[in-house]
């Protein structure tokens, strides 16, 4: 068991006071079985309104919105989580599953059929022939070994790169370009899996490196947000990859938000009036600090849930500017 705390800050500059309109922001961890919030906090400057929603996708959003002009804008998010680290059981995939191609059971085709399907134009079907020549160097139509090396071969093939700007590349533009921030490689692993008839969702969250852990103590990872990708094996669930890091499994990994597109799971979103020259830009700074690191079983399935140790039904917060995107 490891006990994280996550400090996520954005800074947003501005020429003059501007007016902020609403703005959408994702910095709460998902709880499950193998992650459990134990605090948060949220500090917003100027003062925002809030409001806490939960999106189709059952992340928890909060909406934030502003009476006064501003010049600058800050936004800090805090929360501190018990994560469970844990290889993927493979060996529970359903047996029909093990090869490709296969179907999914038809009780599960209406919640995964827009995760099936691609939802990019690639006519000249390059992101098919990619995948085709990774498929034949890996020499397998096994399922597991086959996401395996999609995985390594987007890491080995493409360059990284952090891109501050708003949305996502195309795939087929990544493919072209061979290189790319971790959304760019998440999405393109996405429409990769899906012209295999695989259902697969967009993540993003918060990466550490698990390999800085001697010590138990101090700073293991930073710097962004990241994104990866679940995929969907019929008995093993919904399974994650990081194509950046040719990860798999989510051990370094802290879900914050899923979604099918990338465009539904933006950490953070806005607008504001003001001249059009008005922004200057943004900073945006991410560290992950080891609290505690020592061994403990799982919380058991049923077990109570833990409230936040802000003594509050919802922690405050907001936010402002252009949202920045997963690095």
């Amino acid at each position: 068991m490891l006990r994280l705390r996550v400090t996520h800050r954005t800074v947003y500059r501005y020429r003059e006071p501007v007016q902020l309109g609403e703005h959408r922001f994702m910095c709460r961890p998902r709880d499950s079985h193998d992650l459990r919030l134990l605090d948060t906090g949220l500090v917003i400057d100027p003062p925002a309104s809030v409001r806490w929603v939960h999106d189709v996708f059952a992340n928890s959003v909060l909406v934030a919105t502003f009476a006064a002009p501003a010049a600058q804008l800050t936004f800090e998010s805090t929360f501190v989580a018990e994560l469970y680290p844990a290889d993927p059981d493979v060996g529970v995939v359903e047996p029909y599953a093990n090869r490709l191609p296969f179907s999914y059971d038809r009780s599960e085709i209406p919640d995964l059929a827009r995760l099936i399907e691609r939802h990019y134009p690639d006519p000249r079907r390059e992101v098919d022939a990619w995948v085709h020549d990774v498929r034949r160097a890996a020499d397998t139509d096994e399922t597991l070994v086959l996401l395996d090396a999609i995985t390594r071969a987007i890491k080995e093939q493409f360059a990284y790169e952090v891109r501050e700007e708003e949305g996502t590349r195309a795939p087929a533009e990544t493919l072209r370009l061979k290189r790319g921030s971790c959304r760019d490689f998440a999405l393109f692993m996405m429409e990769a899996v899906r012209s295999v008839g695989l259902a697969a969702r967009f993540v993003s969250g918060y990466l550490y490196d698990e390999a800085l852990l001697v010590g138990g103590g101090g700073m293991v990872g930073g710097g962004a947000t990241h994104a990866w990708v679940q995929v969907y094996l019929p008995g093993a669930g919904w399974l994650p990859f990081d194509p950046t890091n040719a990860i798999v499994g989510g051990r370094n990994l802290i879900r914050v938000a899923v979604a099918r597109d990338p465009s539904q799971a933006a950490p953070l979103v806005g607008s504001f009036t003001g001249a059009a020259d008005a922004y200057l830009g943004m900073d945006v700074t991410v560290t992950v600090v080891v609290e505690q690191a020592a061994p403990a079983p799982a919380p058991k399935p049923m077990a109570p849930a833990v409230p936040t140790g802000d003594g509050a039904s919802q922690p405050p917060g907001g936010t402002g500017g252009p949202g920045p995107s997963p690095a």
